[in-house]
């Protein structure tokens, strides 16, 4: 299983939108538009990060290129 990890935003810490659990694993997740699928040039649809909470799973994304991810120690 992946490394956990705490996730920011400038100054704000993020937690899960259900539990509000802290910790996350992270993910890249690629963002597919029919029209590139149709071309077949789905290689170059957008890459979103997904952080997908340890607690309960529920699977967070992210486009926005300031978010920080932090180790966490064991």
């Amino acid at each position: 299983m992946a490394k956990a990890v705490r996730a920011s935003l400038g100054d704000t810490w993020i937690t899960c939108q259900v539990c509000r659990g802290d910790r996350f694993r992270e993910r890249g997740v690629k963002l597919n538009s029919t029209g590139l699928e149709l071309m077949n040039w789905a290689w170059a649809d957008e890459t979103a990060t997904g952080l997908i909470c340890h607690r309960c799973g529920y699977v967070h994304l992210f486009v926005n290129r300031h978010l920080r991810l932090h180790k966490v120690k064991d």
